[in-house]
């Protein structure tokens, strides 16, 4: 029997998204499901929710809960997938610590989640969680698929493919809906059906080297023109993406919120007025996870209500993974990998790269893409240097590597000095202590 195994469960849409997927799969839905939190509420909630899709669906799988450290085995034994959508420390009060501490620096961020010294923070939180993780599944999973889906994507996962035996690979939604959203927010709803693209680069910042319609006519020339008259004309949510487009030639898959704070052009003390220009929302971030606290309650009483859900199965690729392994049938998708044999040429091997891999019987196996256009590699490079530093200190619990991650981040040095990088480095270290191992 396939037995699918959810790490951090208590997220309760996702877990149902994926899972309910898999529910929809005649290939997937007689599976073991095993869900695991160290929350016991959120996991209780979750095994309800996802029991009521599974009546709906004619309850064809097996769904059991495991709660806290000492089930993690249990939950993991024989697992032939391992989906990963853990949050170490969570909103409150880490979250709430990675954007109040910098913001006292004069560092103003929007997701930080990703780069920037929120997410060097949120990776070394979670790098020890994912160690315990990987033991345990070295022990008794050794052959199943690990399909992360936590930020940060490049960081985690290739911290995993580097130093672990555990078969990963990084999922993020926001490459399947890049060219279509761009097209669709242009008025060229036109093309979408049979587009045919390229898309390489890293994650949150894989970029859309080639976009063409059905019959092969390059798309970008009528994109440049229109993405440039609307940054001219309205405010919009996309104004970051679309000025890549002017200046850098392309656009890339995260979202502008994402990709304001990943580099060291749009959030800018001395600039107060880019914000204003380019639509960036500052603290982004806790704004959401605030509206998901204040409107969970409800929509978990909404969907506890009915003993039967229905689903409709996702973008997500987590079944189609699956499904292709499984069935060893070819799926192609946008995946997150170690840059092993230079995939990309100019970015370094041990960087986690997001390209074209293709999926069957045999796993995961990512294609090579070539040279990136210079000035897209050079930007990647900027958010790779700290994503390896990043790692390196996981690694070695040497805190002068996160000195190294910060002093490197595009935003963070493009506003303070060395010493006031150091001084709030030191600072995050001491209040998030409770979720760190010890630096030397």
């Amino acid at each position: 029997m396939i037995k699918i195994t959810f790490l951090g469960a208590g997220s309760t849409v996702f877990a149902r998204n994926v899972l309910g997927d898999c529910m929809c799969s005649p290939v997937l839905r007689e599976c073991e499901i095993a869900l695991y939190d160290i929350d016991a509420q959120r996991l209780k909630e979750s095994h309800m929710i996802l029991n009521a899709i599974n009546k709906g669906k004619g309850e064809f799988a097996t769904i059991k809960a495991y709660l806290g450290l000492g089930e993690l085995k249990d939950a993991l034994k024989d697992a032939t997938f391992v989906v990963n959508a853990i949050q170490v420390g969570g909103y409150d009060p880490c979250t709430i610590l990675d954007f109040e501490i910098p913001k006292k620096y004069g560092i103003h961020q929007t997701i930080a989640d990703t780069l920037g010294i929120g997410g060097i923070m949120r990776t070394l939180r979670t790098i020890p969680v994912l160690e315990t993780f990987a033991e345990a599944i070295e022990e008794v999973c050794p052959n199943a698929w690990f399909l992360n889906y936590t930020n940060p994507m490049s960081m985690l996962t290739g911290y995993l493919q580097r130093y672990t035996k555990v078969k990963t690979v990084g999922l993020c939604h926001s490459v399947q809906t890049c060219s279509r959203e761009l097209l669709k927010s242009l008025g060229m709803e036109d093309k979408v059906e049979g587009r045919k693209e390229l898309i390489a680069g890293i994650n949150h910042m894989g970029w859309l080297l080639e976009i063409k319609d059905k019959e092969g006519n390059d798309l970008y020339p009528e994109i440049k023109k229109r993405a440039k008259a609307k940054n001219a004309s309205e405010k919009h949510h996309d104004m970051v993406r679309f000025d890549y487009i002017d200046k850098l030639g392309y656009y890339c898959t995260e979202s502008s919120e994402h990709n304001a704070e990943y580099n060291m052009f749009y959030i800018k003390n001395k600039y107060p007025e880019l914000i204003e220009q380019f639509n960036i929302p500052l603290d982004e971030y806790p704004r959401r996870c605030v509206s998901q606290i204040e409107g969970w309650a409800k929509q978990r009483d909404d969907l506890l209500a009915h003993p039967i859900l229905e689903h409709n199965r996702s973008q997500e690729y987590a079944s189609y993974i699956m499904e292709a392994i499984v069935t060893n049938t070819p799926y192609k998708i946008g995946g997150n990998v170690l840059n092993s044999g230079h995939l990309i040429e100019n970015l370094p091997q041990d960087a986690c790269v997001e390209v074209p891999c293709l999926v069957d019987g045999t796993g995961i196996h990512p294609c090579y893409v070539g040279k990136l256009p210079v000035q897209l590699a050079a930007m990647n490079m900027t958010n790779v240097n700290v994503q390896l530093l990043t790692i390196e200190a996981a690694r070695t619990k040497k805190k002068e590597h996160i000195y190294h991650a910060a002093m490197l981040d595009p935003h963070t040095a493009s506003e303070l000095s060395i010493p006031d990088i150091m001084k709030m480095v030191d600072e995050l270290i001491e209040a998030e202590k409770e979720w760190l191992p010890e630096y030397k």
